[in-house]
């Protein structure tokens, strides 16, 4: 197995986060959860998925087909457009370390192997867009929707994909936590109850109607035998919301962009609970009145946790140059400020 196809223990946190995943077991160990959703919803997850090609070609005997052998999983959106995770495409370069691929090869549930090429992607939310071929759209029989609005802890969902490159197979189970952070990326993440291995990087989380609520980027590894395979039930994903976001950038050509307040923070207390006060202030949250040593209550209403929550909301809920409220408390007051964002 590529050592390119998953994030091991150490590039996270030693002994507690494991390697990037996606789904695990077959839809027939699950067969109350599996009942619940219409099997119309179950076929048209499953030929929307597609499994993301190891290049195995020896290039000194390029006549000789490679082997197949499936580093990772993605999803058919529409008009060819391939949906994955951007680790499950990218390649080792012994100069450059890890590449985005220009091209890969992708397999589809009826075993067509066709190419797909590079649209656009994001190091920063570990998403990427390829696109197939008009000649070989036929070969693609189905595609899947981004879901609307955000999503609820207990919520039912699904997952098809490749683990440990073999597939495609399905796991069912249910939301929990639907903001939760890990340092693989800088934004939320949703934490699912679904099995979870390796090879299924960029796999589709599905809810029962059979919309993409996520995109599966990591699981807690609880097992630390290196001889087992690795896999977990608890799982996270990218949610759909911000994943569009990244995919409609691609597809239009623009580049991403953030909202950017200007502050950087440090946790103090206020009272009996840990707060957010500004360490260092720049624009345009200075320009704003905001200063050095103030406590960030809310923004717009919406009262924040820790810096990372910050973060989140700015990604997730606003776009550059739009105007937030920020509630602060300076000293025994408690002071509103209008920043206008900036971008980056």
């Amino acid at each position: 197995m590529s050592r390119s196809s998953l994030w091991y223990v150490d590039r996270i946190v030693r002994g507690a986060v494991g390697l990037i995943a996606s789904v695990g077991l077959t839809a027939g160990l699950f067969p109350t959860e599996a009942a619940a959703i219409e099997a119309t919803v179950l076929d048209r997850a499953k030929l929307a998925t597609i499994g993301v090609l190891e290049d195995t070609q020896d290039q000194r005997t390029p006549d000789k087909p490679g082997k197949i052998l499936v580093r990772g999983t993605g999803f058919h959106l529409r008009d060819g457009y391939i949906i994955t995770a951007r680790h499950a495409a990218e390649k080792q370069d012994v100069t450059t370390g890890a590449v985005i691929q220009k091209q890969i090869h992708i397999l589809t549930t009826d075993l067509h192997e066709i190419p797909a090429d590079l649209v656009g992607d994001s190091a920063f939310m570990d998403v990427v867009v390829y696109r197939v071929a008009e000649a070989h759209r036929a070969k693609l029989p189905a595609g899947v929707s981004f879901a609307p609005g955000d999503v609820q802890p207990g919520q039912e969902v699904f997952t098809v994909g490749y683990p440990m490159g073999w597939g495609p197979t399905m796991s069912f189970g249910h939301l929990g936590n639907t903001s939760t952070f890990l340092q693989t990326v800088d934004t939320r993440l949703i934490q699912a109850d679904v099995a979870a291995c390796s090879g299924n990087s960029g796999g589709g989380l599905f809810n029962d109607k059979g919309d993409v609520v996520g995109i599966m980027h990591a699981i807690i590894q609880t097992e630390r035998d290196d001889s087992t395979a690795h896999c977990s039930r608890m799982a996270f994903a990218i949610p759909a919301m911000l994943a569009e976001r990244i995919v409609t950038a691609a597809l239009e050509g623009k580049p991403l962009t953030f909202s950017k307040m200007g502050i950087h923070m440090v946790a103090v207390k206020d009272g009996t609970r840990w707060r957010m006060a500004v360490r260092d202030v720049g624009e345009p949250a200075k320009s704003a009145g905001i200063q050095k040593h103030d406590i960030i209550i809310a923004v717009n209403g919406t009262d924040i946790r820790d810096a990372a929550h910050l973060k989140n909301y700015l990604i997730e809920r606003t776009t550059p140059g739009e105007q937030v409220r920020v509630k602060v408390r300076r000293i025994d007051a408690d002071l509103t400020f209008t920043v206008t964002l900036g971008g980056g």
